[in-house]
């Protein structure tokens, strides 16, 4: 059983962070010209929005985003494994820049999945990194181009990013096993 170690981020901050994420990929690509968003589901979606309506909101223009589903492509799944790709992509990813969108960023895994699931429908431009959380341990060699809050954290903890739309609220906590709490 897990218990709330420490909330980290509340509504407030994670707006703040998810702001100037926003600003960062203005930044990084001269404005929004050719640029499409891709959520990792499920809350790396409702992130991805979020970032897409601020950008809406400061440039006054909208950009492609998308919902990737990695689940066909990590490699904790047997490869001859019958696993229905739920992705919900309106755009042709070729020749885009691509900004994959993700809550925690841990071992690098869920990363490399989403690689391979966007390199598996095109050849993009470029690739960036967004994450709300990055929370060290990596087991690949993948860091995001743009971070809410760098989290140090043990193996043993988790973060949890939950969503207004998903959960009913907006924040990011670390939990640990019951037992390891005393």
């Amino acid at each position: 059983m897990l218990i709330e170690k420490a909330q980290i981020m509340d509504e407030k901050a994670m707006a703040r962070a998810m702001a100037r994420i926003t600003y960062e990929i203005i930044e990084r690509n001269h404005g929004v010209e050719n640029v499409c968003i891709l959520g990792l589901k499920s809350r790396g979606g409702e992130i991805a929005r979020r970032i897409a309506d601020k950008i809406q909101e400061i440039e006054g223009r909208s950009i492609p985003v998308g919902m990737l589903d990695i689940t066909p492509f990590r490699d904790d799944i047997p490869k001859d494994a019958q696993i229905e790709d739920t992705s919900s992509i309106p755009f042709d990813v070729t020749g885009r820049k691509i900004v994959l969108v993700d809550d925690v960023m841990y071992t690098g895994r869920s990363t490399r999945a989403a690689l391979d699931a966007v390199m598996a429908r095109g050849r993009p431009e470029a690739v960036q990194l967004a994450v709300l959380i990055d929370r060290g341990h990596r087991e690949l060699p993948l860091r995001p181009d743009f971070i809410g809050k760098n989290v140090p954290t043990s193996r043993n903890e988790e973060i949890r990013v939950m969503m207004r739309e998903r959960d009913g609220v907006d924040k990011v906590s670390i939990y640990v096993k019951k037992e390891e709490a005393r």
